[in-house]
C-alpha cells in the first residue's frame, strides 16, 4: 500500500510521516489527509513567520497557538492541531531527523499568550557597536548584523542578497522573500555605511574568488554565507559582549527591528510591508510586545506606579 498521490506534500519529511501512518499504522486516507492539512497549515505559518523548522523552540509553537487563538479557532481544533504536530515531531525524533520535541511541555488550548522576545535596544546597540575590527570578517559581520536589524530581513533573505540587489543611489535593497516575492527595503544611514565599508578596499574583495561570485555575504572560502554561517557569526559576536546565546538568533534581529520601530511610533502597515508579512495579524504580535515593554518601563520608572 503506497501513499495516495493527492496526499503527497512538498516537504519530504512530511511525506515520510504520512506514508508511515498509511502503511505502518494503517490509518485511513481521510485521517492521513487531516494530518497533512494540519502539518502543512503549520508549515505555511512557519514560512510566514520566518522561523526555522530545524531550530524550533517551545516559544515558536506557543506563538503559533497564539495565532490560532487570535483567529478565533476553537479550543478543540487547536488541541487537534497540536496533537498532529506532536505525532510528526515524535516520528522525526525516532528517525533521527529532529533532536528535541518543542511541544513536549505544551498542553493544547490551555497556554497563555506568548510573544516574541526582542533584544533590548541598549543591548542591540552594544552588540552592533562592538564590531570594530578592520579585517574583512569584521567588516562583513558588521554589515550583516546591521542589515538583519536595519531591515528586519529573514535570515534566508539576507544570505540570498546579491550585489546587483543593492541600490546605493536610492538607498534601497531588493529582497527575495517567501514565495519568491520581491520587495524593496530601505537602507538606513548606518547600514549604508557598513555595507559601503564592507564593499570597499580591504573588504569583500579579500575573500577568495570574490570577483567570480555575485553573493553579497561570503564565507572565508569565498562561497555564499549560509544560514548556519550566520548563526555562528551571531553566536561569536554575542559571546564577545556577554549576551546570552540562548536569547539571540537571526530571528531575534527581525523581532527587534519590528518591535523597536513600533515603540518609536512607526505605522504598523509600514512595518508589515518592511517585514514582508502577508497578513497584518502577524505584525500585530509586535504591537503587543511594544505595549508589554511600555508597561514594564512604566512600572519600573514611574514613582507612583506601585501606589
Amino acid at each position: 500500500m503506497s501513499l495516495d498521490r493527492s496526499l503527497t506534500p512538498t516537504d519530504p519529511r512530511v511525506g515520510e510521516y504520512l506514508e508511515w501512518l498509511t502503511i505502518e499504522k494503517g490509518r485511513s486516507l481521510a485521517t492521513v489527509g487531516a494530518y497533512r492539512r494540519d502539518i502543512e497549515a503549520f508549515l505555511a505559518w512557519l514560512d510566514e513567520d520566518g522561523a526555522d523548522l530545524d531550530e524550533l523552540t517551545e516559544g515558536d509553537i506557543e506563538r503559533y497557538l497564539t495565532s490560532l487563538r487570535e483567529s478565533s479557532r476553537a479550543t478543540s481544533t487547536i488541541a487537534r492541531l497540536l496533537s498532529s504536530l506532536r505525532g510528526w515531531f515524535g516520528f522525526m525524533i525516532d528517525e533521527g531527523q529532529m533532536a528535541n520535541d518543542p511541544t513536549a511541555r505544551l498542553r493544547g488550548g490551555q497556554r497563555g499568550r506568548t510573544l516574541p522576545k526582542p533584544l533590548a535596544e541598549d543591548s542591540m546597540t552594544k552588540l552592533l557597536d562592538s564590531i570594530t575590527g578592520e579585517d574583512v570578517v569584521a567588516k562583513r559581520d558588521r554589515a550583516l548584523l546591521e542589515l538583519l536589524y536595519g531591515t528586519g530581513a529573514r535570515v534566508s533573505e539576507a544570505v540570498g542578497i546579491n550585489l546587483q540587489d543593492l541600490d546605493f543611489d536610492e538607498d534601497l535593497i531588493m529582497v527575495l522573500g517567501k514565495g519568491s516575492k520581491q520587495r524593496l527595503v530601505p537602507m538606513g544611514a548606518t547600514l549604508r555605511t557598513a555595507l559601503a565599508t564592507y564593499l570597499d578596499v580591504g573588504g569583500r574583495g579579500e575573500f577568495p574568488g570574490a570577483r567570480r561570485s555575485s553573493s553579497l555575504f561570503l564565507n572565508t572560502r569565498g562561497g555564499r554565507l549560509s544560514r548556519q554561517g550566520v548563526d555562528l557569526v551571531i553566536a561569536k559576536r554575542a559571546l564577545e559582549v556577554g549576551i546570552d546565546r540562548s536569547t539571540i538568533s537571526a530571528h531575534v534581529f527581525r523581532h527587534s527591528c519590528a518591535t523597536h520601530m513600533l515603540a518609536h511610533g512607526a505605522d504598523i502597515r509600514v512595518v508589515q510591508e518592511l517585514l514582508g508579512h502577508a497578513s497584518i495579524s502577524t505584525t500585530q504580535l509586535y504591537t503587543a510586545v511594544s505595549v508589554t515593554s511600555l508597561k514594564r518601563e512604566y512600572l519600573s520608572a514611574h514613582p507612583r506606579a506601585h501606589g
